[in-house]
Order: structure tokens, then C-alpha cells, then sequence
């Protein structure tokens, strides 16, 4: 199995993304606050995995997020829309928002 991590720290914020790729799996393991600027950070990193996803699934670990700005949850539904991607969470925050995003994605015959 394959590691590789990104951490950034701004003031007290921090947001951490770690990535698994094993077999027929890629796990994208979020910490922190998908918001403002980490918006931007966390899309970086999507968007370098994605070419390298080919059949393997996706899995989302939402549970050490603390917070989604309406940016990351436009980013977690294109994700989500482009790859079917499994979410897992442990929170009302992060369950509420991927509800919201499942519900609402074009991948479930609806528009945003």
C-alpha cells in the first residue's frame, strides 16, 4: 500500500490530507477544515489523484473534519459527481452535508 501525505498549517487551522492507494482502492483521508484556502489545497490534490483513479473506487474519510465551507461542499460534489466516490463519516456535520450532496448530485438524477 502506498502513502502520501500533505499537511498545511495557516495560524491555528490546519487541514491534512492523506492518501491510501492500495489494489482497487483509494482512500482520501480528511482532517481539518475544508474551507477557505484549504479549499483550494485539498482540490489541488484531488485533482493530481484523479488521472491515476482509472477503475479503482473511491472512498472519502470525512470523519476528522471539523467544518465545510459552501466552496468545499461544491468541491466534495464534483467529486462525488465524477466518481461515485463512498463518503464515511462520524459526525451530524459531515453526514448532513454528504446527504446533501448525495441528494443533489446529477449522479442521482438531480441538479445542483
Amino acid at each position: 500500500m502506498g502513502h502520501c501525505g500533505l499537511v498545511i498549517a495557516l495560524h491555528s487551522s490546519m487541514l491534512k490530507i492523506t492518501v491510501e492507494q492500495e489494489t482497487k482502492l483509494v482512500t482520501l483521508r480528511v482532517e481539518g477544515r475544508i474551507a477557505g484556502p484549504w479549499v483550494t489545497e485539498f482540490n489541488r490534490t484531488w485533482r493530481s489523484l484523479a488521472p491515476s483513479l482509472d477503475s479503482k473506487k473511491l472512498f472519502l474519510d470525512l470523519r476528522g473534519v471539523t467544518f465545510i465551507d459552501a466552496d468545499g461542499r461544491h468541491l466534495l460534489a464534483e467529486i462525488y459527481g465524477q466518481t461515485g466516490a463512498e463518503f464515511r463519516t462520524d459526525s451530524l456535520l459531515t453526514g448532513f452535508v454528504v446527504h446533501q450532496v448525495m441528494r443533489d448530485s446529477p449522479r442521482n438524477g438531480k441538479e445542483n
